[in-house]
């Protein structure tokens, strides 16, 4: 699969964060601030349906961008580059298999990104981390919806979930998961799923992790309830302060009563919980 980078020139860090949740929307799968410059990935064969959106979407903020096709292979090199392990408040580390490892006693999860979303070094990752391990998953299942790399449901079998379903849109992403949780030796405890929301019909759930954005969660929320046993919690990240009353308005009318919410980086992460 080829890739391309649309980069844009910011000038400020709330700009870039404004500019990564508007893009958020469209199928670009990760994004990164080097020098200056806003980097936005999207497939190639995903741009076409979107690039008219997105140049009137950057027109509006007055800004410009340059669409620069990548090779593939290049892509590990990049995260090499500019890319450290994350540490999640001492508990977890999240790296690929060029970092060092984590010492005695720390969880650890390894990854190779190549182009899925999910290093743990973006702000909703480490959010959704940490709350995976105050989460208390053990003995139970769950969903990871928009899984990218997998590293979500790897952390959750860890922490001692029982089996996770991580389900995936991008065959790039679902390939990657794949590889990822074999090295994790998780393959037992976790099955990807490549597909919409349309693949998680009929099953139950007792937590679901849902890092995407704003209006697919909006979206996708129903049937989020549907699959969530009474008692079930949702985790969500993907969007900024702004889209919290809506995400919180929307699992209200299904029957889920927010539980708590957390922010790092201008990015937003909130847990609610099914009570009916």
């Amino acid at each position: 699969m080829e890739y391309v980078s649309l980069q844009i020139p910011v000038t400020e860090a709330e700009q870039g964060e404004i500019l990564t949740a508007e893009l958020a929307d469209y199928p670009f799968e990760s994004f990164e601030t080097e020098g200056g410059l806003l980097k936005a990935y999207i497939p190639q064969e995903r741009l076409a349906d979107c690039k008219s959106e997105v140049d009137s979407l950057l027109e509006r903020y007055g800004v410009h961008g340059r669409y620069i096709a990548i090779e593939p292979q290049n892509w590990n090199a990049l995260w090499e580059r500019n890319f450290p392990a994350t540490d999640v408040e001492g508990r977890l580390r999240i790296r690929a298999p060029f970092h060092e490892a984590a010492p005695a006693g720390e969880l650890e999860v390894v990854v190779m990104p190549k182009m899925s979303f999910g290093t743990g070094h973006h702000a909703t990752t480490w959010l959704m981390s940490r709350a995976i391990l105050d989460l208390g998953v053990a003995g139970r299942s769950g969903l990871d919806m928009g899984s990218g790399t997998g590293v979500l449901s790897i952390v959750a079998v860890k922490c001692g979930a029982t089996h996770m379903d991580a389900v995936d849109i991008d065959d790039w992403a679902d390939a990657n998961c794949r590889e990822n949780i074999v090295a994790n030796g998780v393959e037992d405890r976790i099955t990807p799923m490549l597909g919409d929301v349309r693949r998680i019909a009929g099953r139950r759930y007792d937590f679901i992790l849902a890092n995407i954005n704003r209006n697919i969660l909006l979206s996708d929320m129903p049937s989020y309830a549907a699959t969530l046993n009474e008692g079930g919690d949702l985790l969500m990240s993907g969007f900024l302060e702004a889209d919290v009353p809506s995400i919180v308005a929307a699992a209200s009318e299904l029957g889920m009563e927010p539980v708590s919410t957390a922010m790092r980086d201008g990015w937003m992460m909130v847990h609610v919980r099914r009570t009916k």
